[in-house]
């Protein structure tokens, strides 16, 4: 019991220094008055313990036997996603939902919380049969058409996002033009591994295959810049790629597979 009693306060001290310790961003640090850091490492684990009391207990215990039709909440971190069968009981929660979290110091974002027809298109009424998408852990959710022809929700990387990628490429490709080529091959061939790790999905194979021409082309830039004598044009760029080939895109995670 003894050293159960010690090992409160060092957690507490812990998490204390995690919140206080402040981002370092362009050679600045910025000590947030509230809360945790924007981007800080322990965010993620204090979101979750923090929101299960506040949302998900909530959310099971008290809304779900209070509505009309089936419920379901989907959360990661302080991203959520609440699914409801009947839209009365999707207003009824989103108007109590600030409430809620207000008694807990928290609010939500305006620009991301919206209410979204997520139904199956053709059990749309006539009048709301345009598309209709969100945007969660940086892929864009929307019905299509399986090969079978069935609808199915389907996933491709965010537009914010894939822009951030290309822009975090063509300044990694900048930052380093004068390296070997084998030596950038190697590292953008690794980047994109890690970006397939996570986006290589099941539907999302012309956003790899994009993301892949769009890097060629920041990658050709940059090279050209290395001195006026190293300028090259598509044909001699399309040669370099023969011998120093990129990751072709390739899907890891295969949803609808049985």
């Amino acid at each position: 019991m003894e050293t159960e009693n010690k090992s409160v306060p060092v957690s507490v001290r812990v998490l204390g220094k995690w919140m206080n310790a402040g981002v370092l961003e362009n050679g600045v640090i910025d000590h947030p008055e509230d809360g945790v850091p924007q981007g800080g490492c322990i965010s993620p684990l204090l979101s979750n313990l923090y929101l299960h009391e506040v949302l998900d207990l909530w959310f099971e215990q008290e809304v779900k036997p209070r509505m009309r039709g089936r419920a379901f909440l989907v959360r990661f971190a302080d991203d959520a996603v609440l699914g409801f069968e009947r839209e009365d009981d999707a207003r009824r929660v989103l108007d109590v939902l600030p409430k809620r979290l207000g008694r807990f110091g928290l609010t939500l974002h305006p620009e991301k919380t919206r209410l979204v027809d997520f139904r199956r298109p053709d059990r749309r009424p006539k009048a709301s049969q345009r598309e209709r998408s969100f945007d969660m852990l940086g892929f864009t959710h929307y019905w299509g058409r399986s090969r079978k022809g069935r609808w199915v929700v389907q996933r491709r990387t965010a537009r914010s996002r894939f822009t951030r990628t290309v822009r975090r490429f063509n300044e990694w490709c900048r930052r380093n033009r004068h390296l070997p080529v084998v030596e950038q091959r190697t590292v953008l061939n690794r980047k994109l591994r890690g970006h397939d790790a996570y986006f290589g999905i099941t539907g999302n194979v012309k956003a790899l295959q994009r993301l892949r021409f769009e890097v060629q082309g920041r990658w050709r830039k940059w090279l050209s810049r290395r001195s006026r004598a190293a300028q090259l044009n598509w044909i001699q760029f399309n040669r370099l790629l023969q011998r120093h080939p990129l990751q072709p895109a390739r899907v890891v995670h295969r949803v609808y597979a049985t």
